[in-house]
């Protein structure tokens, strides 16, 4: 007789196998509890599993990883992202999810032409974090397509889990619309001079709750180490 036994919150699964029902009389069990909480995009996701260890030979209690689709699962909704803007900046941040939704998995990302070598992750001593910037060169124009933005940024998992995507950042360089010129816009915005990298730039915490704001540089809970 084999026994699977598990109860989920979150991810992972204990599975505990025992060779027949002799095996299971005589095994001594007991019950554990594993408690753990982990912040991913922004949410506090409470994991607890529930299981019966004890058999002889029976297989290790094993957490798996987080994968991107799970990642993605735990993201603040459109409500909570939008909160306190108008119904149009709504829609296009539903646009732009949409769009996006699918470079939760980053290895997507990659074969629609986003870098496929992993970027460094940036952050700022009191400002906090912004994470790992994807930029796709090909669209980088006078353009700007909520659809498609240049840059994907992805804050860094904990050990053992993947980075996740967080924000998106749109930019035009100075070269084509002059850093002079009257700011492009974007979502009600105006884009920032960075005068470093001589380009318009915007950011958008389309898939993570930014204490610091939307369309704020920085979020102040994501870390580089």
């Amino acid at each position: 007789m084999r026994y699977r036994s598990g109860s989920l919150l979150g991810t992972g699964l204990a599975t505990t196998a025992c060779a027949n029902s002799a095996v299971t009389r005589a095994m001594s069990v007991r019950a554990f509890v594993i408690h753990a909480r982990a912040i991913r995009a922004g949410a506090t996701s409470a994991l607890t599993v529930i299981g019966l260890i004890g058999c002889a030979g029976a297989s290790p209690i094993r957490i798996a990883p987080r994968t991107a689709a799970q990642s993605a699962s735990i993201t603040p909704s459109l409500d909570a992202v939008t909160e306190g803007f108008s119904a149009i900046i709504r829609a296009d941040i539903e646009k732009l999810r949409v769009a996006t939704a699918p470079y939760h998995d980053v290895k997507v990302a990659q074969a629609q032409g986003y870098p496929t070598t992993t970027p460094a992750c940036v952050a700022d001593a009191t400002m906090g974090g912004m994470g790992r910037h994807y930029f796709d060169r090909a669209v980088y124009d006078e353009k700007l397509d909520i659809a498609h933005p240049e840059m994907l940024i992805y804050a860094p998992g904990s050990v053992g889990q993947p980075d996740h995507l967080v924000a998106v950042e749109y930019v035009i360089p100075f070269r084509l619309i002059p850093s002079t010129e009257k700011p492009p816009r974007l979502f009600g915005q105006e884009l920032k001079r960075h005068e470093e990298f001589k380009y318009w730039y915007l950011h958008v915490w389309a898939w993570k709750k930014n204490s610091a704001g939307l369309f704020s540089d920085w979020d102040p809970s994501i870390k580089c180490s």
